[in-house]
């Protein structure tokens, strides 16, 4: 027998604690770099009066006595009960970066690559498909490609430059389209509200990876997505220091009208019966990978990288305004070089998505690029090699710059043809501009381009 919603033990304190974190400021017009520092903390700590986030490193919450014990578990007394779910410090990080990119509601689990996963996972069982850009992080290629399968869940990838291709790729069982605001590593730019609709037509949600281009340059619920997920180790966070990733529910898509997933829309017998849709409205999506995924799963955020990553997010603006800046002079520094052969921004004229860029991207992005030098492997390795402020590793998005050869490292994983496909040539270089002075930067391009 199914209980009552009302008293469902979990579930409707995790509705509670949604609704407290999400409803904060929602009436309010407030500017990006105002909520960046305020939503979800909008008064000092109740216990301490700290204006900073607290760091409340816990594993488990006490319960006053029994009958409190007995109150939390059946959800008279919202709240809550163990780390592995809530923690007030993740709470307010889930509230902020869902405010800033327009979603109901925020999930933080342990590092991007968890929160692709669970974002794929939550809506997918064995027989089930995605539709995928092939222009994606190669980490998340290698999921859909060969990870997946071994649970059932098969990808279909596609060239985005044409859309009639996502219309094709998708079969009755597919449950997903799958792309990013920016292609990884080359910056390409796929049109948001055309896939979209494609998607919505198919009666599935559109998915979509914001972390190259930050909630504070895009916001894809905006332009139709219905999930956002984010690297919050890049840009979010800023500064290399912690692993973390954000999944946001846009809260729009009806699962219950699509008829596709009953995930969300038919009794949970693991919850008694309960249905997600009904249990917690428009945040059914993200209330279930924390009820259920979470909870079995455990990639959970520490409080210590949560309460970090609000640091970095508090500066985002600031941030990522510098990073733009750099990039674009960068880039016309590079392409009037003459040992670079191209540079895949799409600033430039003459790049294919141009207009999208203008389109979509008014205040300027794409602070990691790719460009191509003259030779090959040896060519660009030379260039790394001899960069002096440049640091050669596999992170993006910090404020100092980094290089790396995707074709030997980050991308290292695909074959040939699967290099070829997603647009990585033995030269290939991919930048990520940082916020240091840009002259400094240019003269250390210049100087390990001279080394060629």
């Amino acid at each position: 027998m199914s209980l009552p919603m009302s008293e469902h033990p979990v579930i409707f304190a995790l509705n509670q604690l949604i609704l407290k974190n999400t409803k904060t400021m929602e009436t309010k017009k407030l500017h990006f770099e105002t909520l960046q520092l305020h939503v979800g903390q909008e008064q000092p700590d109740p216990a301490t009066d700290a204006r900073a986030v607290p760091i409340y490193q816990t594993t488990s919450y006490v319960f006053r006595d029994s009958a409190h014990a007995a109150a939390r578990f059946g959800l008279q007394d919202p709240g809550n009960i163990y780390g592995r779910l809530t923690n007030s410090t993740q709470g307010v990080f889930e509230a902020r970066v869902a405010a800033l990119e327009g979603g109901v509601a925020g999930l933080a689990v342990a590092s991007g690559a968890a929160a692709v996963t669970y974002a794929l996972e939550n809506i997918t069982r064995a027989g089930d498909h995605i539709v995928s850009a092939k222009t994606i992080y190669g980490g998340t290629y290698n999921l859909l490609e060969h990870t997946l399968p071994a649970y059932g869940v098969t990808t279909t990838f596609v060239d985005p430059a044409d859309l009639l291709n996502f219309e094709k790729a998708i079969q009755e069982n597919t449950k997903a389209v799958y792309i990013e605001t920016l292609g990884n590593p080359n910056s390409n730019i796929i049109d948001i509200e055309a896939v979209a609709e494609i998607a919505h037509r198919h009666k599935i949600p559109l998915i979509i990876d914001n972390t190259f281009g930050t909630p504070y340059l895009i916001r894809p619920i905006e332009h139709g997505a219905d999930i956002v997920v984010h690297s919050a180790t890049k840009f979010i966070g800023g500064h290399g220091t912690s692993l973390g990733g954000v999944i946001v529910d846009g809260g729009k898509f009806d699962w219950a009208a699509s008829g596709k997933f009953p995930q969300l829309t038919e009794p949970e017998p693991c919850y008694h019966g309960i249905r997600f849709t009904e249990a917690a409205g428009a945040a059914a999506y993200v209330t279930r990978i924390r009820a259920i995924l979470l909870r079995d799963t455990g990639a959970t955020i520490s409080p210590f990288n949560a309460f970090i990553l609000l640091q970095g997010l508090e500066t985002l603006s600031l941030r990522v305004e510098r990073h733009v800046e750099n990039a674009l002079k960068v880039v016309d520094f590079l392409k009037k070089h003459p040992k670079v052969a191209a540079v895949n921004h799409p600033s430039l004229p003459e790049h294919p998505d141009h207009a999208l860029y203008q389109r979509y991207f008014p205040n300027g992005a794409s602070s990691i690029f790719t460009f191509e030098v003259k030779g090959g492997v040896k060519e660009a390795q030379t260039f790394i090699d001899n960069l002096q402020i440049f640091s050669l590793l596999a992170n993006v998005a910090d404020v100092k710059s980094l290089v790396i050869h995707p074709a030997t490292t980050t991308h290292s994983q695909l074959n040939e043809q699967e290099l070829e496909e997603q647009g990585i040539k033995p030269g290939t270089v991919r930048l990520s501009i940082g916020t240091e002075h840009i002259a400094d930067l240019l003269e250390d391009l210049a100087q390990a381009l001279d080394k060629i």
